[in-house]
């Protein structure tokens, strides 16, 4: 893959982020670096007065800065900027940032040497990621703050990691027998203006909706099997003439998951209509959060492969200042994501809480001997707290703007709220599926010596390796936390 020329997806970020090796700087790419690095040298030397070039930043666009006091100026606005607060993200983020930051740089429309370019991909392969603060950006102008700590090493300063373990820049830095560098006209703009944060959130916030989607649709159909529910709602026909293509393909997943089950065969004859919503429209409500899914992976993967910095040098005669940084192209999309996984968990629950409900064969708690047994009582309360805290986490960031930088910056994405917002609620929706697919294994226990389809069997024995049926009271805090780390590890089959 080549940083700058090719058209990168969301999985091929991933790939760089466990090799770096894989993404490299080529000739064509080298050539509109330094052609635009260029650029900017021109416009320098002519005098002419041109924003995040020769002027102050922000509100103090119109003070003018000399020659002499250019490195000074980028200095300045890194140490300035780098004002984040909280927890670092995790080091994949950083390194996502850092992947991202150089595709959109090495594009040739930012001014940003080949220097620079190349010290940031010699830190990946060294392993030498800059600690980022969660909070502190608004998300326009861009991801100033998270974007400045992400620079800071370039100077010597901040922190990094290397390994598990966080140092100080200088360090480190000396250890690798590499210099601070001394930003150049632009670069320190170039470097900190821009949507990485945000996009690093979506990144890696759709790696882990992509395999809770299809583990949504796994663990519904287990449930299915063990409450001896009925496939019909999932019918080719019945799709077909409502053709959204989320609900389409999750009604043909469940189809195969749910393929010669005995328990289905048993449900014919009986005296059921119809089954609970959470049961019947899985394919309608599994389907718009893939819907929701496929919409925020085209808007995260354009926006991985445009130039987000401000102001765009197109020649050393033209250059823009426009709004590319400006964070609200991601920031809705991040929040309707938001909204699709929270809806994964809010069904799961549902589909939970009528697995304990002691019909149709179950029994009551799932458990023979409740009374003096609590059985699987209290691990519903635990996903109903994840749930409605998932529902407090909904609340659209996009939808708020506080004006910044004396007005200048008067309305601004919140973005980065909306990505980190995201990635919680993912976390949260593993444990609230840990504890549904606990409750559809041990309904199945009551269903024996009927088998499930293959598939679901496969599953079952992947969550028995690790988890026994429940037959008095233990601390099952542990199952769950032990089904969610098969959840995080992808141990479950979810795919033909």
């Amino acid at each position: 893959m080549i940083y700058g020329i090719d058209t990168f997806s969301f999985h091929d970020v991933l790939e760089i982020c466990k090799d770096p090796n894989k993404a490299q700087l080529s000739k064509e790419a080298k050539e509109q670096i330094l052609k635009s690095q260029n650029n900017v040298k021109q416009i320098v030397e002519s005098d002419r007065c041109v924003y995040g070039i020769n002027t102050g930043f922000g509100p103090l666009c119109d003070t003018k800065i000399s020659a002499d006091e250019t490195a000074q100026l980028q200095y300045n606005l890194i140490i300035s900027h780098a004002v984040g607060v909280g927890k670092p993200i995790d080091k994949e983020f950083s390194k996502i940032m850092m992947i991202a930051k150089v595709h959109a740089l090495s594009k040739g429309f930012s001014g940003v040497s080949l220097e620079v370019i190349e010290r940031f991909i010699v830190m990946l392969e060294k392993d030498i990621i800059p600690v980022v603060p969660e909070q502190g950006s608004v998300g326009a102008s861009g991801d100033l703050a998270p974007l400045s700590h992400l620079v800071l090493p370039l100077l010597g300063l901040g922190q990094v990691w290397v390994g598990n373990e966080i140092f100080e820049t200088a360090e480190v830095l000396e250890k690798n027998n590499l210099e601070p560098l001394v930003l150049g006209p632009k670069e320190g703009l170039g470097l900190i203006n821009g949507t990485q944060f945000i996009l690093a959130h979506a990144i890696k916030g759709l790696e882990k909706f992509e395999y809770l989607l299809d583990l949504a649709d796994m663990t519904a159909a287990m449930s299915l099997e063990a409450y001896r529910g009925s496939a019909s709602p999932f019918k080719k026909e019945l799709h077909d003439i409502r053709p959204f293509e989320g609900s389409k393909k999750v009604a043909a997943r469940m189809l195969k998951f749910l393929k010669n089950s005995e328990n289905l065969k048993a449900h014919e004859e009986c005296e059921r209509v119809q089954d609970p919503y959470s049961m019947r429209c899985v394919p309608q409500v599994h389907g718009a959060s893939r819907n929701a899914f496929e919409h925020l992976k085209i808007m995260a993967e354009t926006e991985l492969n445009s130039v987000t910095d401000n102001p765009i040098v197109l020649s050393a005669e033209e250059s823009i200042s426009g709004g590319n940084f400006h964070g609200q192209l991601m920031a809705m999309p991040l929040d309707y994501a938001t909204l699709a996984v929270a809806e994964l968990g809010n069904i799961s629950d549902r589909r939970s809480y009528l697995l304990l409900e002691g019909k149709y064969g179950l029994p009551r708690l799932l458990t023979e001997s409740s009374g003096l047994n609590s059985g699987f009582m209290i691990p519903q309360y635990t996903s109903a707290a994840l749930v409605t805290e998932n529902k407090t986490l909904c609340f659209p960031a996009s939808a708020d703007s506080i004006p910044t930088s004396l007005g200048q910056e008067d309305h601004v994405s919140m973005g980065s709220i909306s990505g980190r917002k995201f990635n919680q609620v993912l976390g949260n929706l593993v444990n609230i599926l840990a504890v549904e697919l606990m409750f559809a294994a041990q309904g199945l226990e009551f269903r024996r010596p009927a088998k499930c389809s293959k598939i679901i069997e496969e599953n079952f024995a992947i969550l028995r390796s690790k988890v026994d049926k429940l037959e008095d009271d233990r601390l099952i805090g542990k199952d769950m936390l032990a089904i969610a780390e098969l959840i995080n590890e992808r141990e479950f089959v979810v795919n033909f």
